[in-house]
């Protein structure tokens, strides 16, 4: 059976998944996107492969070429308010982010299947400009079981538990430009989050 097929889809949220709409107002969100202009942008390196959409990180980065973990620059000081956000919405202890991913899609860019690399732990994504479909899949038995958010501008994302361990996700080609900007804690320090207060059926709205 194909792996199309072979997928079924379910309305129950991935465990350790949750989602906030309107994380940022409009003023925040065109301060943010106005920023990507100033970064070191360049296109994604996967081994050999040159992906379409364009990132920078820092804190740490990934080197796809050595398999390895590589300290980057420093945090941008002016995303450090931000930052200090994103913390408080998980009931992170402070200094609990120590990675921040820039990321620029272009009009048909997305992203393939993956899970975060397993040196970085809970991971939170902040969606600019447009929306996108945030895919979800995961194996189970024969089959694979599927969830479809809808992060719209200005929304927040946070995976833990199992939608981060368990579960790939993706981004198929996006409509228009997007920008994201991922934070991650790192694996194996006491930087645990409570679970996001305040979710309610609205909050769910949008996904299938």
């Amino acid at each position: 059976m194909s792996e199309q097929l072979a997928l079924f889809a379910t309305n129950e949220m991935p465990e350790g998944l949750h989602y906030q709409p309107e994380f940022l107002n409009d003023e925040e969100e065109r301060d943010l996107i106005g920023r990507f202009g100033a970064l070191p942008l360049a296109p994604f390196q996967f081994g050999a492969f040159e992906g379409k959409r364009r990132v920078a990180s820092f804190g740490w980065r990934y080197d796809y070429n050595q398999h390895k973990l590589e300290q980057a620059e420093d945090l941008p000081a002016w995303i450090a308010p931000l930052i200090v956000k994103v913390q408080a919405f998980a009931g992170l202890p402070a200094a609990s982010i120590r990675q921040v991913l820039f990321t620029e899609y272009g009009k048909r860019t997305g992203i393939g299947w993956h899970r975060d690399k397993p040196h970085f732990d809970q991971v939170f994504g902040l969606s600019l400009a447009s929306a996108c479909k945030f895919r979800f899949r995961r194996k189970t038995g024969p089959t694979w079981q599927r969830f479809t958010l809808e992060a719209e501008p200005r929304s927040l994302y946070m995976m833990a538990g199992e939608s981060r361990s368990i579960w790939e996700h993706s981004i198929p080609p996006v409509d228009s430009p997007r920008y994201s900007i991922t934070f991650r804690t790192m694996a194996g320090e006491n930087t645990r989050a409570f679970r996001p207060p305040g979710q309610t059926p609205k909050d769910r709205a949008g996904m299938h």
